[in-house]
């Protein structure tokens, strides 16, 4: 796992976890000691979250990467994110570790935001028989998440 993935994904963790955790605990226990001490906590535990998720038990990646969904995004429906989510840190490794947690297709620009690619870059990969199109429209997850296996594995990529 390169080492600078590995930083940028534990840097987008402690940011995440921060701004959507430790953030609003503060605003709200007006500046509490423990709070920092999470902080400190957060930032310790980031590098280590990080190396579950991108490292080399596929079984401990999808674990970690369930629970920081869990987490960071917790609601009353199912997770949804924007295309554009996919293209962060902790976006790209999920897409990788877990595929989508909660769906079986996904819309052709999500499934580019998923793989790095254009919309037609996907098109592309469902003409060659390189991706599956869902029966009811899109792409569906597992060709996604079977085509980052291979690309991750030393595959050819496009």
């Amino acid at each position: 796992m390169p080492q600078d993935e590995r930083a940028e994904l534990a840097q987008d963790l402690v940011r995440l976890v921060t701004s959507r955790l430790l953030d609003p605990l503060d605003i709200l226990l007006q500046a509490d000691p423990a709070i920092e001490a999470m902080r400190d906590r957060v930032r310790a535990d980031a590098d280590t979250w990080a190396a579950e998720l991108l490292g080399p038990d596929p079984q401990r990646a999808t674990y970690m990467g369930v629970r920081l969904v869990a987490v960071l995004y917790p609601g009353d429906t199912a997770f949804d994110p924007p295309a554009d989510w996919w293209r962060t840190p902790l976006g790209r490794a999920i897409a990788r570790r877990v595929g989508h947690p909660s769906a079986e297709r996904v819309s052709f620009a999500v499934a580019g935001a998923m793989l790095g690619i254009t919309r037609q870059g996907v098109h592309d990969l469902v003409r060659r028989g390189k991706l599956r199109q869902h029966p009811d429209g899109g792409v569906t997850t597992l060709s996604i998440r079977q085509r980052l296996d291979t690309r991750d594995l030393g595959g050819v990529h496009g």
